[in-house]
């Protein structure tokens, strides 16, 4: 994508994993050179966040602070927590801002506003679409697709992804959820499926436990957390893909690859969740997992590069415009 290659960026999250990935999708997308910038995830400046200042040990002359060293061309933030160390960049001079997803503090936060379509925020700054923004490129699924993962290579039969999220301040997966996911897969593995199950941090033991050994006992493939994470692999080889309602980021990245995708519903999911997951079903992508495979055809759903142009033609204009 041209006009803003080889730029200097920050990337601004406090570290999870979900915000700097959608980050850097956009950063790779452009081209950026990007450093990150982790901030604290934790004590009482995280919890003002995102009203509050920022922890003043992160600050521009604190060397190894998060704001400190030669200001970048732009910077691109996500997560409530890296609210105040955008709105220092702007005070520090840093010419164009940018945040990913609903800042909590209004369209003014930043220069350009990226938020899901199922968000109610909107300004003449704010840009929406369907999916979130990620990593999972065509170019990057092609490459995984010819090296040959020793891990992932012997697996027999149709590979099926498994991605397990988990609880989070929205839902907390019961146990007769966890059961009936568990029989879901039982039934898959069954009919001569290949699991490759990948888990989260926020993924409960039970769940954890029940996947681990039914994928180890039916020939398929766990991530124990050990080893190189195999996630960009299970994704572009799966020919199916289960994931689990609570994260929107890992629908977004299952749908960008073109194979059906079996939604996992769990109680508590958010409504704004669900609309996301009504546009994507009627576009043929997604549909409810019922222990078994079912054919979807559709074309890869990626807003990654569609974000990435936008964000890049608001920083030309407002170039342009000062010039």
């Amino acid at each position: 994508m041209t006009g803003l290659a080889g730029l200097r960026a920050w990337i601004v999250t406090d570290g999870k994993a979900g915000d700097e990935n959608q980050c850097l999708g956009i950063a790779d997308t452009l081209g950026l050179d990007v450093s990150v910038r982790r901030v604290p995830a934790s004590g009482p400046f995280g919890w003002f966040a995102p009203w509050g200042p920022i922890d003043p040990r992160q600050g521009p002359r604190r060397k190894g602070g998060a704001l400190y060293g030669p200001l970048p061309a732009l910077a691109i933030a996500s997560g409530r927590r890296a609210v105040p160390y955008l709105r220092a960049c702007r005070r520090l001079g840093v010419s164009f801002t940018a945040f990913l997803k609903d800042p909590r503090t209004g369209p003014g936060t930043a220069d350009f506003i990226w938020v899901p379509e199922h968000d109610a925020l909107r300004g003449p700054n704010v840009f929406a679409t369907v999916t979130s923004p990620h990593r999972i490129s065509p170019s990057r699924l092609a490459a995984a697709r010819t090296v040959s993962d020793p891990r992932l290579a012997p697996l027999r039969g149709r590979r099926v992804a498994v991605l397990l999220g988990g609880d989070s301040r929205h839902l907390t997966f019961s146990e007769a959820e966890i059961s009936r996911l568990a029989d879901g897969l039982r039934d898959l593995a069954a009919s001569g499926c290949a699991l490759m199950v990948t888990a989260s941090r926020r993924t409960p033991e039970l769940l954890r436990s029940a996947a681990y050994s039914l994928a180890t006992r039916t020939g398929g493939f766990f991530w124990d957390g050990t080893g190189e994470n195999p996630y960009l692999g299970l994704l572009a080889l799966a020919e199916a893909i289960v994931v689990t309602s609570d994260s929107v980021n890992m629908v977004s990245e299952a749908v960008a690859t073109g194979a059906p995708v079996l939604l996992a519903e769990i109680t508590g999911t958010p409504p704004r969740h669900r609309a996301m997951y009504e546009a994507l079903a009627q576009a043929g992508a997604v549909a409810p997992f019922e222990g078994r495979l079912i054919d979807l055809r559709y074309q890869p759903i990626d807003a990654t590069p569609v974000i990435a142009q936008a964000l890049a033609d608001a920083y030309i204009e407002r170039h342009r415009s000062r010039d």
